[in-house]
């Protein structure tokens, strides 16, 4: 026998009976997880956009402080500088003659007159050095050779005299001479000691500055201060 169609819709109908519920659940769970993404996908996003909104506002705030900081920095930087040449150019002028910063109130002009200042300064000091060395060349000669200048002389009385010749540099950069006697011809010692000194000096291109003569206990002496003629000018 042949099964009637209306068995088979009968079937049909109870599996759909039995499905139903099955996806009435099943579509109710996802009505509920779409709602509840929407219920939560926009406070999300107003989240993010305000710590978004934050996080520019801060790095902004961070920007003007550092460049506020680095005015600050660079401002404090000028007047240091400022007053240390402030500092330097008072101490300068503190160096330099009145007569070459007078009537002269720009740091240039200091600067220049300093400059100058220390070139004459040199050249001095170069003259110097070579009066120095001609002093040390005469001093030595002396020093070596101050017996030729000390000799024991016989009279006919019988007497013994002595002339001795001491030499030494000044603290002003000269040399001083100094000739003792112990004779009691003063006059014939005295001759023969000073022309062999001033002879000596001539010819060592020396000049007497200064001469003074004085007695004790039978003994003449003679200072002489003496300097270095040059007569070659320096360079």
């Amino acid at each position: 026998m042949f099964p009637f169609p209306h068995d088979h819709q009968s079937k049909d109908f109870e599996l759909q009976m039995y499905s139903t519920p099955h996806q009435k659940d099943f579509m109710q769970q996802d009505l509920i997880m779409m709602r509840g993404s929407h219920e939560v996908l926009p406070s999300d996003l107003q989240g993010r956009g305000l710590s978004n909104i934050n996080i520019s506002k801060a790095n902004i705030n961070n920007m003007a402080t550092d460049s506020d900081e680095r005015k600050i920095m660079r401002r404090d930087n000028e007047r240091q500088r400022r007053q240390v040449m402030a500092i330097r150019t008072a101490s300068l002028r503190s160096l330099l003659p009145l007569e070459l910063i007078k009537g002269k109130r720009s740091i240039s002009e200091h600067i220049n007159e300093a400059v100058n200042y220390i070139k004459q300064l040199k050249e001095k000091i170069q003259e110097l050095n070579a009066k120095k060395e001609e002093l040390r060349r005469v001093y030595k000669q002396y020093s070596s050779s101050a017996h030729d200048f000390s000799p024991e002389i016989n009279e006919n009385l019988g007497t013994k005299s002595t002339s001795n010749i001491m030499v030494g540099p000044t603290c002003w950069g000269g040399v001083e001479i100094v000739v003792s006697t112990n004779s009691t011809n003063c006059s014939e010692l005295e001759g023969f000691s000073l022309s062999g000194v001033l002879k000596a000096l001539l010819a060592e291109s020396l000049t007497v500055v200064e001469c003074a003569s004085t007695a004790a206990n039978k003994r003449s002496f003679h200072s002489l201060q003496c300097e270095v003629w040059l007569l070659v000018p320096l360079n």
